[in-house]
């Protein structure tokens, strides 16, 4: 990086189509004046004309000097809208006016000290535009005085064009995660809270705001995700001097950040993104966390879960029998869920007691363990370190152990309690006995659980808040776990999708995208988790017929259509399966297979329909070569036959040839015709399929079929 002079009043970044145009102006705190489209190698005259240009004049009945959305915002500098950072002295010293004090640039980045004397601080902005497009953006402040400093607030703010006045976000419960919500973006702020102490089922992953009417395909929107797994603030704003923005920070607990003489704290990092439609805007997130040294790039194994199988009744001979039969579908990775530790027969008790237990596992887990990779199978298990259940030889030993803010513990949830992780003896505990069953077995995989909200969480009667030191520890943990154990993969599960965020999954392998495996409630779930989350990194699970979770009798079709274009397994006693029905799952085993290369390298493509009962989306290669796309009908269409459906994100000037491959065919009733193209050598160009189309087969509710598409 270069120090940038005093006398230089704009910078511009740019890099993976996107530029950052910032201001600044001698004696003010540099602004972001652009940030979407690239500006192209802008004369830097005209660079000096958009940053002037972008200044704001005196009004009447505001200050002498209008003050506008710095990159630090404070309200003693004069800014009235949200404050990108306050804090306090015991109460006083509440006042904080920061002033630049050097600057370094990059062709993509900048760094910013600041400092306020009279204060006794300084903080440091950086933002970087990456390979990708993205904007990742963080301050971290100092206690530069004698005494402790309280942070209150620490937020990370991006600008939005004065145009984008209608807000997507996503909210939901378990079993109906990330779905989607529009508003009006109007005078004032939209703000979303998690007080979960981790993001929560009814979190959302992105705040995007747009143009009316933006969809997948097109229409200009930006949106903002903040890589934390805590407590946390997403909000948009909208000010009467002309300004709209978008901006996330960690949720503070009443003195949670109290800083000594020379400590600061960092602010979770946030992540802008930005495109014409959401297609473009997802693109960015996946192709940032796709070029992560860390990201998994080997195929995705296919995983057989046991929980909706055998729930808590552990036996040997039911459990030799599932990898048996998970072997003949074509399974890959064999995990055995919740049940298998010391008094765990049901979810009352055992949490916390990470020993094998002997009473049900005689001779440890090897024999299960040993089955499996002697069928060629990964072997997985289940863990959720950060809970205890009261009924644990580790709460009646160690009841100091829980967070807790007062004598009595919180309120409980599924019978359990949280463990305090940033207990120094607590997190030497969990590694060690973790660490000691991944050394005892062949263990390639943990699905890591998270199944309760932190509730009043403090260090003890009458102690601290530890939200945040909880989020540090389990971060640490899992870095720690993965170092002492290399090539170990762990899954974020949550209750299901209750932990989806980029800060845990930039130490894990994928999500549980939802404890719901129902098909018809997956299809928005999933495509509105992947606005942020690589497709590869999302657990997607053939279901039973008869879904556990919401009673709905669905086809097995659908449900491998729905799991296609993720991290694709099976959530089902296998062992039941009839010969036809074995038959089926191994094909659909074999199409993921198939599918598995683009799901991890390509992009995902959603088309807008007109129709609410028909659901179009694909993943399309990264070469535009070939794709896969399914036609979901989810419901009874107006018209039938139904009006075309295009098939967006192919090269406009390619052939390609188009086929039906579901397993199994069409489902289709006596009294309708065949599908005509279906039966002939069917070749359209990119554009034609994006632009025109093709009629859908005539499908009953609840039905889906796959189509291959190859360039020629």
């Amino acid at each position: 990086m270069r120090v940038i002079p005093a006398d230089e009043t704009v910078l511009h970044l740019r890099s993976g189509g996107t530029s950052v145009v910032l201001d600044l102006q001698p004696g003010a705190i540099p602004a972001i004046v652009h940030w979407g489209d690239d500006l192209g190698d802008a004369p830097h005259a005209t660079l000096v004309s958009l940053a002037t240009a972008s200044r704001l004049q005196r009004i009447s009945g505001g200050l002498d000097h209008t003050v506008r959305l710095g990159v630090v915002a404070t309200a003693a500098s004069g800014w009235a809208g949200t404050p990108t950072f306050e804090g306090h002295r015991d109460g006083e010293g509440v006042s904080a006016v920061f002033t630049v004090v050097g600057t370094r640039a990059s062709d993509d980045a900048l760094e910013l000290d600041l400092a306020d004397a009279e204060a006794a601080l300084s903080a440091r902005y950086e933002l970087r535009v990456t390979a990708s497009g993205l904007v990742r953006a963080r301050t971290t402040v100092r206690n530069d005085g004698e005494g402790v400093y309280t942070v209150q607030a620490l937020h990370v703010t991006l600008p939005l064009p004065w145009e984008a006045t209608e807000l997507l976000d996503t909210t939901g419960r378990h079993l109906r995660e990330r779905s989607a919500q529009r508003h009006e973006l109007t005078f004032g702020t939209h703000l979303r809270e998690s007080r979960r102490g981790r993001p929560g089922a009814d979190a959302t992953p992105l705040l995007a705001a747009g143009i009316p009417g933006f969809g997948f395909e097109r229409g200009r929107v930006h949106g903002v995700h903040l890589a934390w797994s805590g407590n946390s603030r997403i909000f948009a704003e909208r000010v009467p001097t002309g300004e709209s923005f978008l901006g996330a920070g960690e949720l503070y607990l009443p003195g949670e950040i109290r800083l000594a003489p020379g400590e600061e704290i960092s602010s979770p990092e946030l992540l802008g993104s930005w495109g014409d439609g959401l297609d473009e805007l997802a693109a960015r997130f996946h192709d940032e966390w796709r070029s992560r040294p860390q990201h998994p790039t080997r195929p995705r194994p296919i995983t057989l879960n046991t929980w909706e199988a055998v729930y808590f009744d552990h036996r040997l001979p039911k459990l030799i029998a599932l990898a048996d039969a998970a072997a003949e579908l074509g399974v890959e990775r064999y995990v055995l869920d919740d049940g298998w530790f010391r008094h765990r027969r049901d979810d009352t008790a055992g949490l916390g007691d990470w020993y094998v237990d002997e009473t049900v596992w005689p001779d440890g887990l090897h024999p299960i363990a040993d089955h499996v990779v002697a069928k060629g199978m990964e072997f997985g298990l289940w863990f959720e370190p950060e809970m205890v259940n009261p009924d644990s030889d580790l709460a009646r030993s160690h009841p100091d152990w829980i967070l807790r803010g007062r004598t009595d513990l919180p309120p409980s949830a599924r019978q359990q309690q949280v463990l305090n992780l940033a207990h120094p003896d607590a997190y030497a505990y969990m590694f060690r006995v973790i660490s000691d069953i991944l050394t005892a077995y062949p263990i390639a995989y943990v699905k890591w659980d998270h199944n309760r909200d932190l509730v009043d969480a403090a260090a003890g009667p009458g102690g601290a808040a530890k939200v945040h030191a909880q989020t540090l520890a389990v971060y640490r943990l899992i870095d720690d776990l993965k170092a002492a154990h290399p090539g170990l993969e762990i899954e974020s599960c949550a209750s299901g999708g209750a932990r989806v965020d980029l800060g845990i999954l930039d130490r894990t392998d994928r999500i549980w995208t939802s404890d719901c495996l129902d098909p018809i409630e997956r299809l928005e779930n999933q495509r509105y988790t992947a606005l942020v989350v690589p497709p590869e990194m999302m657990g997607m699970h053939l279901t039973t017929p008869h879904v556990h979770s919401t009673g709905r009798t669905v086809s097995l079709t659908l449900s491998g259509a729905v799991a296609l274009f993720g991290h694709f397994g099976i959530e089902w006693d296998v062992t039941t399966l009839t010969e036809t029905d074995a038959a089926a799952v191994g094909a659909w085993v074999t199409l993921a297979k198939r599918v598995r290369p683009l799901v991890a390298t390509g992009r995902l493509v959603n088309a807008d329909v007109a129709d609410p009962g028909l659901d179009v989306r694909g993943v399309v290669a990264d070469d535009q070569a070939s794709a896969f796309f399914t036609i979901t009908q989810t419901q009874t269409l107006i018209s039938s036959p139904a009006g075309r459906v295009r098939f967006p994100g192919l090269d406009p000037d390619r052939t390609y040839r188009i086929e039906i491959v579901t397993p199994g065919g069409i489902v289709q009733t006596p009294a309708q015709s065949p599908l005509e193209w279906a039966h002939h050598d069917t070749v359209l160009t990119g554009r034609q399929l994006a632009v025109v189309g093709l009629r859908p087969p005539v499908q009953n509710p609840q039905q889906a079929v796959v189509v291959e598409v190859t360039a020629v």
